[in-house]
C-alpha cells in the first residue's frame, strides 16, 4: 500500500472529501416524512453505585461502562491513550486520553473514514477486533494495529504523530490470525506478536491456538517475510488443553522480556497469564503463579458480580506504580450480559519478578483508590462520566457527540443536527439488514437505566418507520416507533428474535404530533412507554424480557445499544 505523510492533506484526499460532501449533500433536502428527534436523555440507576458512594480519593471501575472491550493502553510522557474494540460500529476504535488513569476524555475514533473501515456488509460482531496501541520513541510515532474481519482487510496498522489529529490510511499486513500488537525494543528493532492457528496438521484439540512473533520493518510498515516463530504453543500448560491463548503484549523490564496473554476464551473461563524470556524471540517460560488475573474460580452467586476478567494491557501510572486495564462483565440478576464487556482497571504489583494484578483473583471491588494526588473529575469538564449518570443531548451542536455511533457506515450519511433537533434521513434498509442502517446508537451502560427522546414524524407509507431501538444485533432487537397502515398512523412495539419479528402491541395515534418515546430497564425487565403530552406515560406491551439483548441469547461480542432509528424500507406485518 502506498505510504502517505501523516496529517498532510493530499490532492487526492481533498478531492475525495469534496466528492463525499457533494454526493451526500442532496440527502439532506428535508422531506415531510423525515423524522426529527429532540431532547435525548439517558439515565443510569444501578443499585451498586447508589449503595457505594464515592469518597474524595476514590473512583469506580469499570472506568468505561458499556461495550468498550479489549482495552489497550499506552503512555507518552504524562499522556495516556486507550483504545477498545468496536466491531461493525462506525466510526471505529474509540480512543480516550487521560493524564492520571482516572479521568478520561474521548478524543475521537482511530478509524473514522470509509477508506479505513470497510464494514458495510458485516454482521455487528464482525469488523474491528482487539486494537492495540503502541508508541515508538525512535520515530515519535503512535501505532494502532488490529484485525479487521471485513472488507478483505485482515490485519492492518495505522499511525500518527498526534492521536488527536487523525490517523493514516491502513497498511495491510502479510500474516493471518488475530489480536496483533506491536513491541518496539530500545535497540530500534520492532516486532509483531499475535494469535494464530497451529501449523497445519498439528492442531491437538478444539481451541488450540499459538502465539507467533514476527520482525517488523518500520520503514515499510510490514512484517519481514520468513521471520515468524511460534513462541507459545497452546498456553501455559498444553497438557491441560488450554484454549484461545490470545491478546499478546510484550513488555521489557530489567533486561527481561515479558509476554502477557489472555487464556481461556473471552467468557466464563477467561484469565490473564504471563511468561518471561531473556530474548524477545523466546523461549518464554510461564510464571508458576498463573493466572495473574481471573474471576473464573469464584462463587457464581457473589454480590456485585464481575466476571470474564482478562484481555489486559499494562502501563506505568503517574505514581510510579503499574496498572492494568482489562475487560470484564457485570451481568444482571438473570446472569445475562446485556451491557457487554467493559473496561476495568486495577493496580499491579510488580515488586517481584512477575507482575500480579492486586486483588485480581478475589471478587473485584466496585471502588478503587485514586493514584496519589489525583482528583476524580469524571463527568465534569468534558471527562467521561462514571457510576450513575445522565447523558443529555438536544442535538443543537454542529458535531455529533463521540458517544453516538452508527452501524457499518458514517453517521453523517443520514444524521444532521438542526435547530429543531436531529434530522434523520431514512435509508431503504431496515434494522435487520447487515448493511448500513439509519440508526444512531448509544451504548447501554447500566443494568438499570432509562432512555427517552421526543420524536416528530409523519409517515407517508407503510414502509416508513421511525422511533427508538434496543439492539443486540441485526437478528436480536426491539424497535418501538411509528408507521402507517391504510391511511392510519400507528405506534408499534416489535420484538425480533433469530431474525423473526413479532408485533407485541400496536396502537393508533394522532399523526404528526410530537411524541416522547421511552425505554426503561431494571435488570432483565424492559418496559417501553410513550407520552403525547410529555408527562403521562402509557406502557406498550407490558414488561418484556431483555433476554434477546444479552450475549447469552444473541451470541456475538457486542453489548446492547439503544438509540434512534428510521427506515423507508420497513417490512412490518401487523
Amino acid at each position: 500500500m502506498r505510504k502517505q505523510s501523516i496529517g498532510t492533506p493530499t490532492l487526492f484526499s481533498i478531492s475525495l472529501l469534496l466528492l463525499i460532501f457533494f454526493s451526500c449533500a442532496p440527502i439532506f433536502a428535508q422531506k415531510k416524512s423525515d423524522p426529527v428527534f429532540s431532547n435525548f436523555v439517558y439515565q443510569g440507576n444501578d443499585a451498586v453505585y447508589n449503595e457505594h458512594p464515592l469518597k474524595a480519593d476514590e473512583f469506580y471501575s469499570p472506568i468505561l461502562q458499556g461495550c468498550y472491550p479489549d482495552p489497550s493502553i499506552v503512555r507518552k510522557n504524562n499522556d495516556y491513550y486507550l483504545v477498545c474494540s468496536s466491531f461493525a460500529m462506525f466510526p471505529g476504535v474509540p480512543i480516550f486520553k487521560s493524564n492520571d488513569l482516572v479521568n478520561w476524555k474521548q478524543i475521537g475514533h482511530v478509524l473514522d473514514r470509509p477508506s479505513q473501515l470497510k464494514v458495510e456488509n458485516s454482521g455487528i460482531s464482525a469488523g474491528v477486533y482487539a486494537p492495540a496501541i503502541a508508541y515508538n520513541k525512535q520515530n515519535d510515532m503512535f501505532y494502532m494495529i488490529t484485525t479487521q474481519i471485513a472488507g478483505g482487510m485482515g490485519n492492518i496498522v495505522v499511525k500518527t504523530t498526534d492521536p488527536e489529529k487523525g490517523w493514516s490510511e491502513p497498511y495491510k499486513l502479510n500474516f493471518g490470525g488475530i489480536d496483533p500488537s506491536l513491541f518496539f525494543d530500545d535497540n530500534g528493532k520492532a516486532y509483531v506478536v499475535h494469535n494464530d492457528a497451529p501449523d497445519a496438521g498439528k492442531e491437538l484439540y478444539n481451541g488450540h491456538r499459538v502465539i507467533k512473533i514476527w520482525e517488523y520493518d518500520v520503514q515499510k510498515d510490514q512484517v519481514i517475510a520468513g521471520s515468524d516463530k511460534i513462541i507459545v504453543n497452546g498456553g501455559v500448560d498444553i497438557s491441560k488443553k488450554p484454549i484461545w491463548i490470545e491478546a499478546p503484549h510484550i513488555y521489557k523490564r530489567n533486561g527481561l522480556y515479558y509476554l502477557m496473554c489472555a487464556e481461556g476464551g473471552t467468557g466464563d473461563n477467561h484469565s490473564e497469564v504471563i511468561f518471561v524470556s531473556e530474548d524477545v524471540k523466546g523461549p518464554y517460560i510461564p510464571a508458576n503463579n498463573n493466572p495473574i488475573l481471573s474471576q473464573r474460580h469464584l462463587p457464581a452467586q457473589r454480590k456485585n458480580k464481575v466476571d470474564w476478567a482478562g484481555h489486559a494491557d499494562l502501563v506505568e501510572g503517574p505514581d510510579g506504580k503499574h496498572y492494568g486495564v482489562f475487560l470484564g462483565i457485570r451481568p444482571n440478576e438473570e446472569n445475562r450480559v446485556n451491557i457487554g464487556r467493559e473496561t476495568f482497571i486495577l493496580p499491579v504489583d510488580w515488586s517481584g519478578k512477575f507482575p500480579v494484578f492486586e486483588n485480581g483473583l478475589i471478587p473485584l471491588e466496585v471502588k478503587l483508590k485514586t493514584p496519589a494526588g489525583v482528583e476524580n473529575k469524571t463527568g465534569k469538564d468534558g471527562f467521561m462520566p462514571n457510576g450513575n449518570f445522565t447523558f443529555n443531548d438536544n442535538f443543537k451542536s454542529a458535531k455529533l457527540d463521540d458517544r453516538w455511533v452508527a452501524l457499518r457506515g458514517p453517521r453523517e450519511a443520514f444524521a444532521r443536527p438542526t435547530k429543531n433537533g436531529l434530522e434523520i434521513k431514512a435509508f431503504g434498509t431496515n434494522i435487520k439488514d447487515a448493511k448500513p442502517v439509519s440508526a444512531l446508537l448509544h451504548r447501554q451502560q447500566h443494568n438499570a437505566f432509562s432512555a427517552k427522546v421526543t420524536l416528530k414524524f409523519n409517515p407517508l407509507t407503510s414502509k416508513d418507520f421511525a422511533g427508538i431501538t434496543c439492539l443486540q444485533s441485526e437478528s436480536f432487537n426491539y424497535i418501538f416507533g411509528i408507521t402507517k397502515k391504510e391511511n392510519k398512523t400507528y405506534l408499534l412495539l416489535v420484538r425480533t428474535e433469530k431474525g423473526i419479528s413479532k408485533v407485541l402491541e400496536s396502537k393508533e395515534i394522532t399523526a404528526g404530533s410530537p411524541i416522547t418515546l421511552q425505554v426503561a430497564a431494571d435488570g432483565d425487565n424492559y418496559q417501553f412507554s410513550y407520552a403525547q403530552n410529555g408527562t403521562s406515560y402509557q406502557t406498550m406491551g407490558g414488561i418484556v424480557s431483555g433476554d434477546i439483548l444479552s450475549t447469552n441469547v444473541a451470541g456475538g461480542f457486542t453489548g446492547a445499544l439503544v438509540g434512534l432509528y428510521a427506515s423507508s424500507g420497513s417490512a412490518i406485518d401487523f
